[in-house]
C-alpha cells in the first residue's frame, strides 16, 4: 500500500461514569456505561462507513473500556497494545480538573506535571514508539484508546509536540482519521461522532 493510501483510524472508547463526571482516568479500569456501550456500537457503524473494504490491523489499550469498545464496534482480531494506555495521571487519578486546581491553580495536563505519573516527554516517547510500529503495518490501522493519549498521538503524527494535543478534541466514541497528502501527514477527519439512527 502506498503511503498516501495508509490511514490510521483513532477511536476513543465509549462513555464511562468517570468520563461523564470529568474525573481523570488512566490506570483505573472503569467500565463503559449503558450509553457508552450503545455509542461504541454506533462508532463501529461509523467506522464501517468511513473505511473502504479491506484488511486492517486493530490495536486496543489493555483497559476494559477500550477492549469493550473494540468488541462492540465489531472489530476483529484485536491486538492488545500497552502503548495505547491513557496518560498516567499519577496522584491526580480520579480527580477532576476543578479538584486539582484547588491545589494547583490553572492546572491542565497539557501545561503542568502529574506527580507520580507520566510527563509530557514520557507520553511523547510512547506515542512515537507506537507510530513507528504502526507505520510498518502495511494496511490501515485502527487504534482504540483514550482521550488525552490519543490527542497526543494525533499531534505527534503531525510532527507537533505532544502537548499540542490540546488543539484536537476527541469525544467518547469519536473517531479521527489520519492520513497523508503527497507524503505529508494530515488529519483527514476529526472527532467524528458515532452514527446515531433516527
Amino acid at each position: 500500500m502506498a503511503q498516501d493510501e495508509h490511514r490510521v483510524y483513532v477511536l476513543r472508547h465509549g462513555t464511562t461514569e468517570w468520563s461523564q463526571t470529568g474525573q481523570h482516568t488512566s490506570r483505573s479500569d472503569i467500565p463503559l456505561t449503558v450509553e457508552g456501550e450503545l455509542r461504541a456500537r454506533q462508532a463501529g457503524e461509523t467506522l464501517s462507513a468511513l473505511r473502504p473494504a479491506g484488511p486492517a490491523v486493530v490495536f486496543a489499550s489493555p483497559r476494559q473500556r477500550a477492549q469493550r469498545t473494540a468488541t462492540l464496534a465489531g472489530l476483529a482480531d484485536v491486538v492488545t497494545e500497552p502503548l495505547l494506555a491513557e496518560w498516567d495521571y499519577g496522584d491526580y487519578e480520579g480527580l477532576t480538573t476543578q479538584q486539582i486546581r484547588e491545589q494547583v491553580p490553572d492546572w491542565t495536563v497539557w501545561t503542568h506535571p502529574c506527580p507520580g505519573g507520566e510527563t509530557a516527554a514520557d507520553v511523547t516517547a510512547r506515542a512515537d514508539k507506537l507510530l513507528t510500529r504502526i507505520t510498518r503495518a502495511g494496511y490501515d490501522v485502527v487504534l482504540v484508546g483514550h482521550g488525552h493519549f490519543s490527542r497526543c498521538l494525533i499531534a505527534r503524527w503531525l510532527g507537533l509536540p505532544a502537548t499540542s494535543g490540546v488543539h484536537f478534541a476527541l469525544d467518547p466514541a469519536g473517531i479521527t482519521v489520519l492520513g497523508h497528502e503527497r507524503g505529508v501527514p494530515t488529519v483527514e477527519r476529526s472527532n467524528i461522532p458515532p452514527w446515531q439512527q433516527g
